[in-house]
């Protein structure tokens, strides 16, 4: 499925391609941090597939637990989380699905990751497979 996103001022926008039904939901504690809420709901999109129409976000490298080594992208005037990927020659982008002008048409998610660090009012609806840590 094709989509378009953009950040809330509308400074950076991109279309990539995503498969409805494939959101995860993160409850990890730097995606609460970094969305200011409680989880984030994320779909991949192949590299080849996605492809920035205007601007350029700033980006941080954030450095997991584990010693991968992700980019996080956003807005650089109205400061929305966009995406991640791989630091060095991304194949996925993991985009924020609040960004997606299509995100009402992208299906309910497939799951959920992190739960062992799940606020006990943030359990999102539905019986997907859930994960305490990273599968």
């Amino acid at each position: 499925m094709k989509v378009d996103g953009h950040c809330l001022c509308g400074a950076i926008a991109y279309e990539a391609e995503v498969t409805p039904g494939s959101i995860t939901v993160c409850h990890c504690l730097d995606c609460q941090v970094q969305s200011g809420t409680a989880f984030r709901a994320n779909i991949p999109a192949p590299a080849e597939g996605f492809r920035l129409l205007r601007g350029t976000p700033r980006t941080w490298v954030k450095t997991a637990a584990s010693g991968a080594r992700r980019l996080l992208a956003f807005c650089g005037d109205c400061g929305t989380p966009l995406y991640a990927c791989a630091e060095q020659a991304p194949t996925v982008y993991s985009l924020r699905t609040g960004t997606i002008v299509q995100r009402q048409q992208l299906g309910e998610p497939m799951r959920q990751i992190w739960t062992r660090r799940c606020l006990d009012w943030a359990v999102p609806a539905g019986d997907m497979p859930r994960f305490e840590g990273q599968p």
